[in-house]
């Protein structure tokens, strides 16, 4: 890293990927180009991420209306309630963790994980240890939207290998980490935003360092990286709404080609990620125009 060379360089030019990162570029522009953003960008922060929790929650297995997570105060009764609390606990603060992600991104994962289980969880806030499991990461089936348009695949899902070791976990976010802290550093300062989101977001989902709630932490973690990157520094892109309208079935194809690490299967994830903050950035434009109209 010493060499200001960074390793996620040449992602960015595999088939397919500068295409999608100008997609998003001019998605993204054109969201904060909006007229309501000029008086209103607190209150598209806000409902963003609102919106991004029910999505990432949603992912997680509990698939709540929008208005039944906006209604309620109590999410300690059940499985779900839980994991939809562990969600919005973990949007509310993402954005404030900023500062610490730059020089310490482990510690931001360790802060995500006990908002995530609460600090009566004696395996809050630390990594699993040898021997403990992790739990599955898509238990629900989400059925793309029928508004998005998906590639149909013939064929059964790809089956997602078993959990990382607790040393594999611990070598492979030392080294995500190092890496992180020399892009902060002002190394390797050329690759995209999408890129670096995309393989945090990857490369945490590949691990599932903790014992639960590792879907709504990694993609938590891709979200703060849009911010710190400077492609979304407001939050008002809920990729994990785009996650989930493309459907988990698509979703964990795009993980398997991750997962595989060739050159197509990385382009393919870059490119599902991609494809999903657009959604994202299409319901935040959703957001601005019932803002302007008056309705929100």
């Amino acid at each position: 890293m010493s060499t200001g060379t960074d390793p996620l360089a040449p992602l960015a030019q595999l088939p397919g990927v500068p295409d999608a990162v100008a997609e998003v570029r001019k998605a993204v522009d054109r969201l904060y180009g909006h007229r309501v953003m000029r008086r209103r960008a607190a209150e598209v922060t806000s409902e963003s991420a609102l919106r991004g929790a029910r999505a990432s929650a949603a992912l997680a297995g509990a698939d709540w209306p929008l208005e039944e997570v906006r209604r309620r105060t109590d999410f300690g009764a059940d499985a779900e309630s839980r994991t939809v609390g562990a969600s919005l606990r973990i949007a509310a603060e993402a954005g404030q963790l900023l500062s610490i992600w730059r020089h310490s991104p482990l510690q931001v994962l360790a802060r995500l994980h006990l908002l995530a289980v609460g600090d009566g969880d004696p395996a809050a806030g630390r990594p699993r240890r040898a021997g403990e499991g992790a739990e599955a990461l898509f238990p629900l089936e989400l059925e793309p939207v029928e508004s998005v348009r998906v590639e149909a695949v013939d064929g059964p899902l790809p089956e997602l290998p078993p959990a990382s070791g607790a040393e594999e976990v611990a070598a492979r976010l030392d080294q995500l980490s190092r890496l992180l802290v020399a892009r902060a550093d002002g190394q390797g300062v050329g690759t995209p935003a999408l890129v670096v989101a995309s393989v945090v977001h990857g490369e945490l989902l590949a691990l599932r360092p903790f014992g639960a709630h590792n879907g709504v932490i990694a993609r938590a973690a891709q979200r703060i990286v849009l911010i710190a990157e400077g492609l979304d520094p407001k939050a008002i892109c809920p990729a994990e709404v785009g996650l989930a309208e493309l459907g988990t079935g698509t979703y964990r194809r795009a993980l398997a080609g991750y997962l595989a690490g060739t050159p197509e299967g990385m382009a393919a994830w870059i490119a599902h990620c991609g494809a999903a903050l657009r959604l994202g950035v299409r319901e935040s434009t959703a957001v601005c125009e019932a803002m302007q109209r008056g309705m929100a």
